[in-house]
């Protein structure tokens, strides 16, 4: 398998794992974040799935995320000079030019969905490289680039902040790992146009998997 592939494949498993550790822990999750885990090298990521296995709870997860808690896991909450109908529309954009639908039941600009939807790039960007798509590859490529830009480097270092003393180590560590992808948040935040919609009504568009 070509190298560039199997790089996009583990960063597409790594972006699946912090997801699901910003996901409330539900029936067999503890299960799939250990096999998750056991498929990246990343220190910091594994050091999270290992504190997930002793700490994380439904209960644990809403306290410190759910309405009222020391941290905030929507983008909306660190975008205060963008009205929440533009940003969640930009949100939105993204995933229906992508045909992106997650199981989560969360808002759209929740740290898990957004996470989740990198992943879900680095996987369609994977699968043009390898039947020899290069143009479709780029376009995804560029438009995860320009999400995390827009959207997760708006979460990912207040998140990390708010989570660093929060005792909760599996959360902490997870959200260092998405600071380290995101990178430090820009103060002064600016939203992109969403791709072009229409090309997710093209026949081998990279956007939706070819029938």
């Amino acid at each position: 398998m070509n190298p560039q592939v199997l790089k996009l494949l583990r960063e597409s498993i790594e972006w699946r794992l912090i997801a699901l550790l910003f996901e409330p822990p539900a029936m067999g999750w503890h299960r799939h974040v250990a096999s998750l885990a056991a498929e990246v090298d990343d220190p910091t990521l594994k050091a999270a799935a290992l504190k997930a296995g002793t700490q994380a709870s439904e209960s644990l997860y809403h306290s410190t995320l759910g309405p009222g808690g020391p941290a905030a896991p929507r983008e909306v909450s660190y975008q205060g000079q963008i009205l929440a109908g533009q940003l969640l529309g930009e949100v939105t954009g993204y995933y229906k030019a992508f045909a992106y639908d997650p199981a989560l039941t969360e808002a759209p600009d929740h740290v898990a969905v957004e996470a989740g939807f990198v992943s879900y790039l680095r996987l369609k960007e994977a699968y043009a490289l390898e039947r020899g798509d290069v143009q479709q590859a780029q376009v995804t490529a560029d438009a995860a680039r320009q999400f995390i830009f827009d959207h997760l480097n708006q979460i990912a270092e207040p998140l990390a902040k708010s989570l660093a003393a929060s005792g909760i180590d599996y959360l902490a560590q997870a959200s260092m790992a998405l600071h380290q992808r995101a990178g430090d948040r820009r103060q002064i935040a600016t939203l992109s146009p969403p791709p072009d919609l229409s090309c997710a009504e093209k026949a081998g568009c990279a956007f939706v998997d070819d029938e």
